[in-house]
């Protein structure tokens, strides 16, 4: 299966004044890192240009609340990553060891192969996608990288294009089908073993490697906790999609200008106030929920071991 090798696009961060956000997290006297790069692996969720660049520039209204235009990410503002890192300068070699290598990845893959070939298939799937993680894991490390900080994926089946209300008109799911926040149930329980596969190769990973930091970051509990949450968090329903048309079983996706509806020309653009939504066109979160879930994973709180990413490289 060779979704994984076909479509990771690096991202670049060089880092003028590391973590402005996280920082707080530890005190004055406490060691932190003197990282000097962000080097980003992952899928559209968390690159900033993978999608542009793999598949078709995103246009308006991609990009409209933070940056007034489109900017090559799957948001209507930043991504996770932007909110990780600040600077915009190409590190030096010299700087690859003193780097911070952060992967983000499966989410698409696991969509696409439910889609493609059910959950039994899939499930079967989920061991190779790990193994070429896991590779190029170590391809890196024989480069020089030290300090890993490795996304496990998301709930997928809380993504609203996984729902029974986003796929068939008036349709109504068995009982059991969805969980007590509207998610798909079976498409979460792949993206759980996906995780537990992924966590015990970052295991292996540190018996294996004993000089390089390798920490394990729950995306699936951080993102599932701000679903679970939505309203107390100030947002509304986490099934609702900001950007696209989505009524009366007629689905465009984001920025569609060429959308029919009953002999009608529709634009399928952005709400109103997108800040107040968790997803923008249906799979990638808004910016406030990005902004939301980077403020709580920077800090270690949901990361194995619980180290604020600012003082990650120190297991290394």
């Amino acid at each position: 299966m060779g979704l994984l090798r076909n479509f990771v696009v690096v991202t670049v961060i060089a880092l003028s004044e590391f973590l402005s956000i996280g920082a707080g997290e530890t005190n004055s006297s406490s060691q932190t890192c003197d990282f000097q790069a962000i080097f980003n692996f992952g899928d559209s969720n968390s690159d900033t240009g993978c999608m542009s660049a793999a598949f078709y520039p995103a246009a308006l209204p991609y990009g409209e609340t933070f940056f007034n235009e489109a900017a090559g990410r799957a948001s209507d503002g930043r991504l996770i990553i932007d909110f990780i890192g600040q600077g915009n300068s190409f590190p030096r070699p010299e700087d690859f060891a003193k780097a911070i290598y952060t992967f983000d990845i499966g989410q698409n893959d696991i969509a696409a192969a439910l889609q493609r070939m059910g959950q039994e298939n899939t499930e079967a799937a989920i061991s190779d996608i790990v193994d070429q993680l896991s590779n190029q894991l170590i391809y890196l490390y024989t480069q020089g990288a030290r300090t890993f900080w490795i996304h496990n994926t998301g709930p997928i089946g809380c993504l609203p294009v996984s729902m029974p209300k986003h796929i068939a008109y008036n349709y109504t799911p068995a009982e059991g089908y969805l969980d007590q926040n509207g998610c798909v149930v079976y498409a979460n329980d792949v993206a759980k073993e996906f995780n537990r596969k992924l966590n015990d190769t970052v295991v292996k990973l540190r018996t294996l490697y004993l000089d390089a930091s390798f920490v394990y970051v729950d995306m699936f509990s951080a993102k599932y906790q701000l679903i679970s949450n939505a309203k107390k968090e100030g947002f509304v329903d986490p099934s609702e999609i900001c950007c696209g048309y989505h009524e009366g079983g007629n689905h465009f996706f984001c920025g569609n200008y060429n959308a029919t509806v009953n002999g009608t020309e529709i634009y399928a653009g952005s709400c109103k106030s997108p800040s107040s939504h968790i997803s923008w066109d249906g799979v990638h979160y808004t910016d406030a929920a990005n902004s939301w879930i980077a403020n709580r994973i920077v800090t270690g709180s949901f990361s194995n071991p619980q180290l604020p990413i600012t003082r990650s490289c120190l297991l290394a």
